[in-house]
């Protein structure tokens, strides 16, 4: 008879918390927050709305045997990009890399150990967006800190700006949890990936990387950012994602699902600058038994505010996948116009999928829709493709390939979906994404630019 999954309480005890808080030195503000996200974590369910925790798909997770201190080699990198930063969070800690000429032009990157022995402002300045953990995983997540940086552009720097940000799992029991603080001042022009990976070798128990990231968007400032989630199929992930925007300004949340065994992720956006825009666009495989929980919350408050959320997924085998879309419109948001779309395709009767979109309008001069579909693969297309002498396997897998890239093709960087399909063409013929000292995944050089779907999003010049 199989062992029972340990309680929640036994993941992490009250001393490894005060341990892991004595190691990084904490101050003595965030230590009281630690001890209060770990308390939370004790009593807090897994999903705080009564009406979604049926769908949670959270089963078989059992993360006892998390070392949150785990130290390690430094993983080989492959070469830098260049003029871009760099940011490496691995066993051995964090590693930061800021060309010389972006320093002298003022923009700054403190990691976490710099921001704790540093003065009270900047610590201050960290946390300045954090809130109160709502639910037991992102208590969890806060409780078990032990990296993170925050990156500042000052008010007036206009060139792009290009953050390459790797995480790399390599040891068994590791517990990583990243708090990125960013400020992107008016007119930045800025372009994050934030890529998590892992080395070969199965680990003998689930790992945990937890993603907590703030962004805070001036007057006319334009963002993309862009995660590649693809860790080993022993990961627990859990994602925290918010964001304001300023005046005019333009923001692209891009979130591309290949790995891990169990990924939550939760995106909360505020329109808060007049005429701003924002598009959260994602994107999902699962195979075997991963299970993707995905919410988007787009709040417009402030007038004349774009947004869009859209979501597509593809499962297969007894993957599951869970996506709710919440859009809610102030009573000062006039003028207004939403969209929000959410489906999955399921190629496989063990595979299941749930989408939820929830509009919330409190003003009348808007424009507010949404769509939603759950379905298996469209027969008549496999039988089209059949009769021009496909293979039937072959067939599934050019439509959930374009299925998918419906999304990947309304992102803002340019050739997106030929950029990622190397790690979907790995995943669908069953392998893991590995990151090896020989042959990193890794991604290019990229290149912002507008599409026949969005046309106005176009950087100034290109993103390196």
């Amino acid at each position: 008879m199989a062992a029972a999954v340990p309680r929640f309480d036994q993941w992490l005890s009250t001393e490894q918390v005060h341990h892991l808080s004595r190691t990084l030195s904490d101050p003595r503000s965030f230590a009281e927050e630690r001890d209060e996200a770990h308390e939370r974590f004790q009593r807090l369910p897994i999903e705080p709305n009564p009406l979604f925790r049926g769908y949670g798909y959270f089963s078989n997770v059992d993360l006892s045997a998390l070392e949150p201190e785990t130290v390690g080699p430094a993983v080989a990198l492959p070469p830098a990009i260049p003029g871009a930063i760099r940011v490496v969070q691995d066993a051995s800690g964090t590693r930061v890399d800021v060309p010389p000429e972006l320093r002298s032009a003022g923009i700054e990157v403190r990691t976490l150990a710099e921001l704790w022995s540093g003065p009270d402002t900047g610590v201050a300045q960290f946390l300045r967006n954090a809130e109160q953990p709502t639910d037991k995983l992102s208590a969890l997540a806060t409780a078990l800190l032990n990296r993170g940086y925050r990156l500042e552009i000052p008010d007036g720097y206009t060139e792009p700006v290009r953050v390459q940000d790797f995480t790399v799992l390599s040891n068994p029991h590791e517990a990583i949890s990243v708090r990125r603080s960013v400020r992107a001042g008016t007119g930045a022009q800025l372009l994050v990936t934030e890529e998590v990976y892992a080395t070969p070798g199965a680990p003998t128990a689930q790992r945990l990387y937890a993603s907590s990231t703030d962004l805070d968007l001036g007057d006319r400032s334009k963002a993309v950012y862009l995660t590649v989630h693809a860790p080993d199929l022993r990961t627990v992930s859990i994602y925290r994602r918010t964001a304001t925007t300023g005046e005019a300004g333009r923001l692209g949340w891009l979130w591309n699902g290949f790995g891990g065994f169990r990924t939550k992720i939760r995106n909360q956006t505020s329109l808060t600058g007049r005429g701003s825009h924002v598009d959260d666009l994602q994107t999902f495989y699962g195979a075997k038994d991963q299970a993707f929980d995905s919410s988007v919350d787009l709040t417009h408050v402030a007038t004349d505010t774009h947004g869009q959320s859209i979501t597509r997924g593809v499962f297969r085998d007894t993957s599951r996948g869970m996506s709710r879309g919440l859009v809610r419109i102030e009573h000062s948001a006039a003028k207004t116009v939403v969209f929000i779309s959410e489906h999955a395709m399921l190629l496989s009767p063990g595979a299941r999928s749930d989408t939820i979109p929830i509009l919330e309008i409190l003003c009348r001069d808007v424009k507010a829709t949404h769509s939603t579909s759950v379905a298996p693969v469209d027969p008549e297309k496999v039988f089209y493709l059949e009769s021009r002498g496909m293979e039937q396997h072959a067939a599934i897998r050019m439509i959930g390939e374009g299925y998918l890239s419906y999304v990947l093709d309304r992102a803002p960087i340019a050739g997106l979906r030929d950029t990622l399909y190397p790690d979907l063409a790995a995943r669908w013929d069953g392998q893991e994404i590995e990151w090896r000292p020989d042959a990193f995944p890794s991604l290019p050089a990229l290149d912002v630019a507008g599409s026949e779907a969005t046309p106005e999003w176009r950087f100034d010049s290109k993103m390196r």
